[in-house]
């Protein structure tokens, strides 16, 4: 049966817990992985520009011995020039898998609905399923064990947010998210990390306070406040964030032992300095690195299932 990475609520705890334990495995022996998607082609839809999610899969999939076609806006504008149920059956007879990067989030729900192949959300407004299984490969590659650490997401209540929301729920990792009013993280969203954290033993928490939030911190994690799409925004978001800076004064206040996490693109001088993210405490190329072992595991899991 087919099935897609739409988020992280299509996986189970264990299943997330499996590859996590694939992607250090597939990491570990990199150069033993040219079998698994030999004779695969797999395509990615994008509609937004990308370096990681681009590079990460075309580099991933060719490691495991199989090819990527690249399909950017200029070729195809889903719902536009065609319908997005035309697409998916169309590209469904090519190719084993697709990777979508969208504006939005229904798209990818769209292309779930209409493939016959794997569907996997690459980024779109409402998650950033594949970043969070990087993230959570990262942290456990620091600290062995993720249950009873804290990340601290500090900024934005963005679709990076709502992926480690879950995430962070599943695997039993304390998540404190600290934002402007008005900018908080979806409440349905925030509703399932609290029930899939009752599960796991993972506290979900809500502050508008960053030093309420990087306080014993194990992790601080960081994004863009002005993400793709809201330009416009721009000035007024600014002022709105800018006193959820990450400096060299509110990591102070985290564990001594805490990593700086950033998804990249950054902004150095508006959510973090460049004292931070260029610091002894920064992990964000281990991040864009694990970025390729987690998709690559990713690729394995769904494409095993069809």
């Amino acid at each position: 049966m087919k099935r897609d990475l739409i988020s992280l609520h299509a996986l189970s705890p264990a299943e997330t817990q499996h590859l996590l334990n694939l992607s250090q495995n597939l990491k570990k022996n990199r150069h033993q992985n040219a079998d698994y998607l030999k004779g695969k082609t797999v395509g990615l839809v994008f509609q937004k520009p990308s370096n990681r999610t681009r590079v990460s899969f075309e580099v991933g999939v060719s490691q495991l011995g199989g090819n990527c076609v690249y399909l950017g806006p200029q070729e195809i504008a889903l719902g536009k020039r065609e319908s997005t149920a035309d697409v998916a059956g169309t590209l469904s007879r090519y190719l084993d898998a697709i990777v979508a990067r969208t504006h939005l989030h229904s798209d990818v729900i769209d292309l779930g609905k209409f493939a016959s192949v794997p569907i996997i959300n690459g980024l779109s407004d409402m998650y950033h399923p594949c970043q969070a299984l990087a993230d959570l490969m990262s942290i456990r590659e620091k600290f062995d064990d993720l249950k009873g650490l804290t990340l601290a997401f500090i900024g934005d209540g963005n679709n990076v947010c709502h992926s480690l929301l879950l995430g962070c729920a599943k695997v039993g990792l304390n998540m404190v998210v600290a934002t402007p009013k008005g900018y908080e993280p979806n409440p349905e969203v925030v509703a399932a990390a609290q029930k899939y954290g009752k599960q796991s033993g993972a506290k979900i928490t809500l502050t508008d306070s960053p030093q309420k939030a990087a306080k014993n911190a194990h992790i601080i994690y960081a994004d863009v406040w002005v993400s793709m799409g809201q330009e416009e925004e721009s000035k007024s978001r600014l002022k709105v964030f800018k006193d959820y800076q990450i400096n060299d004064k509110l990591v102070k206040l985290a564990d001594k032992n805490y990593i700086f996490m950033h998804c990249l693109p950054a902004h150095r001088g508006e959510e973090v300095t460049a004292e931070v993210i260029d610091g002894p405490h920064s992990i964000i190329f281990d991040q864009a690195e694990n970025r390729m072992h987690a998709q690559k595991a990713v690729l394995i899991f769904l494409m095993d299932t069809v």
